[in-house]
Formats: C-alpha cells, structure tokens, sequence
C-alpha cells in the first residue's frame, strides 16, 4: 500500500463512518474500506429497504462491522458519524447535512477520495449538461487507440474506486462528473472539459435522485468545479459557443490555461450538429496530448456513440427510427429536431424538471408533423405551450405506453407523410423518464423493442 494511502486509511481507524447511500460510488468505497481492513465502523444510510438492495445487500450484510440505517431512519443522528461519505444523489442543503457541517464532522464523498489516492495525475474529467458521455467516451476510444493504458468511469457507470487498484503512475483516466459529483470536489483534474451549459437538474425529478440545484447559477457554479482548482500547469476545455457564460463567472474558472474549442467537420457515424461539438472537444483534448493526427481521424471514424444518445436504431418502410431516450431537456430536444431535415414525428413528454417548452414548442410547430406524448407531469404544461401557439391539437396524441407511442408514431407518419424522400420517428422525450419508466435506458429499450417488431 502507498504510504499516502496509508497515512489517509489511517485518519478512519477507530472511526464511525456513515456512507450516505449505497449507490455504485459508496458501494466501490466500502469494498475498498473491506479490502483495506480499516478498523472503524460503516453504517449504510439508505432511504431503500433491504428488499430494494437485494445485491447489495447480500454482499455486504455478513459483515461485523457493516451496520444498517434503512427506510424511515435512513437520515438519523448522522451527527453522531465522524465521517459521512455522500452519494451525489444525496443533496447537500438535506437538513441533517448541514447539522453535521456545523458540529465540524467531515463530509466528503467517494470521488474525493479518489482524488486523494489516485497514483496517477492524468486524470481528464468532462462534465456538461449534454454531451459529457459522448466525449468522454471519445476521448478514452482515442486514447486506447493511440495504445495508451486508459481507464473510463464517473457518472458513465463506473465508480473509478473499483479500478484504483490497477492503476499506475503512468495511466490515463477519463472521468465522466455530473454537477453532483462536483459540487462537492475539493480536487479538479489535470485536464478537464466542459461541453456546454444549459439549464438543468433545477427540480427533484428522479425518486431515486432527489438532489437538485436551487438555481441556475448554482448548477453553473458546481459544474465549473471541474476547473477550480486546477494549477497553472493544467488545462481546462471549454466550448467556445458559451465563452459569455463563462466570462460572468471568471472567478470559478481557476488557474488552468484556457482553451476553447467550437466543430469538427472529421469523417464520422454520429448524428446532430451538437456532436461535431463534442468531437471538437475530444479531438482538442487528444491535440494537447500530442496523439498523432492519422489516430485520432481513425479514432473518430470508427466511434459509434453511445446508446440512447440519439442513436440510429433501423430503417423500416422508410422510416429511419432514432432513439435519444437520454434527451431530458427541451435543450437537447431541439438540437435534436435540428439535426434533421426530413419530416418528423417526434415522441416527447413524461416526468417534470420545472423546465421551460416556449422555445421547444416553437421548433416543434416550424419542423414536426405530429407529436406522441407519453403520459407524465410535465406533460400537459408541453401540450398546453403547443396550444398556446396555434399547434393543432389534432397534431398531438396522449399515449400511455410506449408500444402505445410506436404504434401512434408509425400510423401518423405515413397519415402526415407528403414527401417521398422518407422521414424520421425520432424519441427525443425532453423530459424525465420516472413515472411510466424506471429510467432513461428502460424507456430506450422498449422503443428499440417496438420499433423493431
């Protein structure tokens, strides 16, 4: 063990420490606390009852000194913890939080530690409120391409925790970081990239996720923590269309050096002008790291994006069938209205943000032929911003299903189709998928299925 991994187990010996739900960060954490042999106590705090933490809590339950803090009780005494180590979907105004704070217990997080353990300074974080995935997964298919030693994880689905182990001095990782993972981070990485800035994650929407920000400028504030406390030496990526956004918070950019990318016009499979943006960045990330240009034109070439990242499903009937089920703002629904030039019919609708249509709306009436609205809370106030501007009503059809919203799809496109160029059914919900969905991959898989039959 590296003694400064050592030195920092050491401050836990004898210690109580509270992992604020067991999600895959504080999951990767207490296994690592396990495999370390700290001796201190770990007691789960998690609003779930074991029956929803079946897994997890099988694999840690025989374990003298796993306590468990569940249901109704989730979020008791945690003043009484020395450590409390928070899930990013753990808000930090939660009253108990911020009784903690005030007695001096420290609060972290396990991305923190990450930070503090890491082996390796070649970290590149992406954060953005679209887009974050899709660049860095980029930046990790170049790098791999250019035989580097690379590891990806993050809000991607892998807590880097799970690989600290493997890693060397010499290793690269790329970390996708959400604003909750960041607004926390006492640490930034040596090169961090931030795709672009709208308006997000403003209202609890997942019931399995209540953080939120209170507003705007404190999302920008939390996101920006990815270039904080870069040195001198290091670099921050920032998109050049929203250089005046940036300006107004100089004061949270850091010292890194600044470099500013726009599009990128290189040979590639993904769809959306947005994406030539998040190309951009990856492209300028692998520049700064010297890989050589015939790798990354390959890299980028051979890229096939993420699914459910506006992701091309088949062609049927001419109709070619697009799935952005991860579209959960009416932002990225009109870039992805955009990015056509066919007819469209357009699935949209389902669980509240507290976002705002009007412009949405607009897009909707110049470029859709018909929308399929899956039943939700914010919903109606999309349906009701249609009206408001003439959109015929007979336009609209509320589903309740997503067989339902295929089936509608397909009918109205060949009812509202004039050209014979072929068109678009396009999942774009700009909405939050809980309500008639677990989350945005369920709601992906059952277009995929229905499309499909």
């Amino acid at each position: 063990m590296p003694e400064t991994e050592i030195k920092k187990f050491k401050s836990f010996f004898r210690k109580k420490i509270a992992l604020l739900g067991l999600g895959l960060e504080n999951s990767a954490l207490l296994r690592l606390f396990l495999k370390r042999k700290v001796d201190c106590s770990i007691t789960i705090c998690d609003s779930r009852p074991k029956e929803k933490l079946v897994e997890r809590y099988r694999e840690f339950k025989k374990r003298k000194n796993v306590f468990w803090q569940l249901g109704g009780n989730f979020n008791r005494n945690l003043s009484s913890f020395d450590f409390l180590f928070r899930s990013p979907g753990w808000p930090l105004f939660c009253p108990e939080i911020k009784e903690a704070l005030k007695k001096k217990i420290i609060v972290s997080s396990p991305m923190n530690l990450f930070f503090e353990l890491s082996p390796t300074r070649n970290i590149i974080g992406v954060t953005g409120t679209k887009g974050k995935g899709t660049t860095a997964s980029l930046i990790y298919h170049i790098l791999k391409t250019a035989g580097r030693t690379v590891y990806l994880g993050g809000n991607i689905g892998v807590a880097p925790l799970d690989f600290i182990d493997k890693l060397k001095k010499s290793d690269w990782v790329i970390l996708e970081l959400s604003s909750f993972q960041l607004e926390d981070l006492k640490f930034s990485p040596k090169f961090s990239v931030i795709t672009n800035v709208y308006k997000e994650h403003l209202s609890p929407a997942d019931p399995l996720n209540p953080n939120y920000h209170k507003d705007f400028k404190n999302y920008i504030k939390a996101k920006l923590n990815i270039g904080y406390f870069q040195r001198k030496s290091d670099v921050l990526f920032l998109n050049k269309k929203f250089k005046n956004i940036f300006s107004k918070f100089e004061k949270y950019l850091g010292s890194g050096k600044r470099v500013y990318f726009f599009q990128s016009n290189l040979v590639n499979h993904l769809v959306g002008l947005y994406n030539r943006e998040n190309i951009a960045a990856a492209v300028t990330v692998a520049k700064i790291l010297k890989i050589k240009s015939e790798v990354i034109v390959k890299s980028v070439k051979t890229f096939k994006g993420l699914e459910h990242h506006l992701e091309f499903v088949l062609e049927k009937s001419g109709i070619k069938y697009y799935d952005n089920s991860f579209s959960t703002t009416p932002e990225s629904t009109v870039m992805d209205i955009e990015s056509f030039s066919q007819e469209i019919v357009l699935i949209a609708g389902g669980a509240d943000k507290g976002s705002n249509f009007k412009k949405l709306a607009k897009i909707i009436k110049n470029k859709v032929k018909f929308v399929v609205l899956l039943d939700g809370e914010a919903t109606p106030r999309l349906e009701k911003e249609l009206v408001r501007i003439n959109y015929p009503r007979e336009k609209m059809k509320l589903t309740y299903s997503m067989k339902e919203a295929v089936a509608t799809a397909r009918k109205k496109f060949y009812l509202q189709r004039r050209t014979v160029g072929g068109g678009i059914i396009l999942l774009s919900p700009a909405c939050a998928s809980f309500g008639m969905f677990k989350n945005y991959k369920e709601r992906g898989n059952l277009f995929k299925k229905y499309v499909g039959q």
